[in-house]
């Protein structure tokens, strides 16, 4: 297991990398560009300045999250091809300096949807929250409203003002996108951009729909068992992977998390894991925990068991965190509370693996 933090780059982070070292047990950053528009090559130059950044202050840079794929190649339309091949030199870009993987979602329009973005909890910190009935009240438009004026100025993965003002013409476009034809043009993208992959031994690692369930019409495909394993098979090759999010995953009170850890990392198929936990509240509503198991819904122990059970020595992070001690900044992506899930996570992975050795 290699421990990462998601950093959001100096110009877009007051968390910095000196501190992030100061976490004990983290060997890598997860990173990326946030300034190239999606659909674009990769520059050669910046990926080398962010690698650069980051192995100066003693971190290592192999997992980018993310290269955000165009809408175009999520609806089908006769340009993806172009957007494509732009993603393949991105590929080989990446690849130079010595990424080795990308994780990636499939949603349409919305990366990922909370409610809330600094719901109080007892204890006085804030967390992130989903509320269905809210969302079954709220137009798209409202939601991306609400984000933006939760987010303490800063721009939210997925959320990008610039593309939240095309929100009508861009569900316009999803109109006849149903489960079946976002699944066909997935299997486009993979079938295209795979053998790239193996070539330069890059793995995709897709990550699961937040959360796993259609949201404003929108059709999901990687929400469960059977759309993860759809999506392995869809090409054989242990380059088209998962992000396995237990976060995303454990949304669902349906999903057996230790379970998917099992059968997928077990098969090779899972390079980079997000590990958070979250508390189911009824009717489909949840909110973010603190990582503790006896905080939220999840087993902690039992995800980390399952990883550690198949042999994972693939890239891991915390997940989102609260906001505690009163720290401001992007919500979910403090430092304090994702250090104390790093030394939280680090601590059963010690345990568990003195534990099987006795």
């Amino acid at each position: 297991m290699q421990m990462t933090f998601r950093w959001f780059g100096p110009d877009d982070d007051k968390i910095t990398l000196g501190q992030v070292r100061q976490i004990p047990g983290v060997q890598g950053v997860v990173g990326a560009l946030y300034d190239v528009p999606v659909g674009e090559v990769w520059p050669k130059a910046k990926i080398a300045q962010l690698k650069a950044q980051i192995e100066d202050a003693g971190m290592s840079l192999e997992v980018i999250e993310s290269v955000n794929i165009h809408d175009d190649i999520k609806i089908g339309l006769p340009s993806r091809d172009q957007y494509i091949e732009n993603y393949k030199e991105t590929i080989r870009n990446l690849s130079e300096f010595g990424i080795k993987v990308i994780c990636y979602n499939f949603m349409p329009v919305f990366d990922w949807v909370r409610t809330e973005l600094a719901r109080t909890l007892p204890d006085g910190s804030t967390t992130m929250a989903y509320d269905q009935s809210i969302v079954d009240t709220m137009d798209p438009e409202g939601m991306a409203a609400s984000v933006e004026g939760d987010s303490n100025g800063y721009v939210m993965p997925g959320w990008e003002p610039e593309r939240m003002k095309g929100l009508k013409a861009l569900f316009a476009q999803y109109a006849d996108v149903d489960e079946q034809k976002l699944s066909d043009n997935l299997r486009y993208f993979l079938e295209a951009i795979i053998p790239t992959c193996e070539q330069y031994d890059v793995k995709m690692a897709i990550h699961p729909d937040d959360p796993p369930r259609p949201i404003f019409g929108l059709p999901r495909i990687v929400k469960n068992f059977d759309d993860l394993k759809a999506i392995v098979e869809m090409v054989d090759s242990p380059h088209n992977a998962l992000t396995l999010c237990t976060g995303s995953l454990g949304e669902n009170p349906e999903n057996d998390v230790p379970a998917l850890i099992r059968y997928f990392a077990g098969r090779d198929r899972v390079p980079f894991a997000h590990v958070r936990n979250i508390k189911h509240l009824g009717n489909d509503n949840f909110e973010e925990a603190a990582h503790l198991s006896e905080m939220g819904s999840l087993d902690i122990y039992e995800i980390m068991k399952a990883f550690h059970d198949v042999g994972f020595d693939g890239y891991i992070r915390p997940d989102h965190g609260r906001m505690i001690w009163g720290e401001t900044g992007r919500p979910g992506y403090g430092l304090y509370d994702r250090a104390l899930g790093i030394a939280y996570l680090n601590g059963l992975w010690e345990a568990i693996d003195k534990g099987s050795k006795a």
